[in-house]
């Protein structure tokens, strides 16, 4: 290190430096859904650019012996001023969204499932994700949402 003012200049010796950062990478909540209710979570992205996986999971639990899920989950994602940005209804089984679960360390799901998920690069600010059951179904719904590296 050189420090350095109107006096002139000091170099140090040779030292190790260690930064230590931490950060959530992941963010999950399990819930139940009413007949005809939905799920909000809010959440907070910082820096540039940032790729999330964002995951609404009913069927997919029951691989984890969890009943009387949302059969059929839809998701919605929304900026702060509550604008709908991006949605889906069924994942579809996509290589691109099956490379995501597997880059962020997410279960993997049945390709035919109805879970839903996507893939959205968001820029810093305030964003929330609803999740509700398609024709009004209820029942046991994941929410996540990841960092993709």
């Amino acid at each position: 290190v050189v420090a350095t003012n109107v006096a002139g200049s000091v170099t140090s010796s040779a030292a190790v430096v260690t930064v230590n950062t931490s950060r959530i990478v992941n963010l999950a909540i399990r819930s139940n859904l009413a007949a005809g209710g939905s799920l909000t979570v809010g959440f907070v992205v910082a820096g540039s650019g940032k790729p999330l996986l964002v995951r609404a999971v009913g069927p997919g639990l029951t691989a984890f012996g969890v009943g009387g899920v949302v059969t059929d989950p839809r998701l919605e994602l929304f900026d702060g001023a509550s604008r709908s940005i991006g949605s889906n209804d069924n994942w579809g089984g996509t290589a691109a969204l099956g490379a995501a679960f597997t880059a962020v360390g997410a279960f993997g799901l049945e390709a035919a499932s109805k879970d839903a998920a996507l893939v959205a690069t968001l820029q810093p600010g305030s964003y929330s994700v609803q999740v509700s059951g398609v024709a009004g179904v209820m029942g046991s719904a994941l929410v996540e949402v990841y960092e993709v590296p």
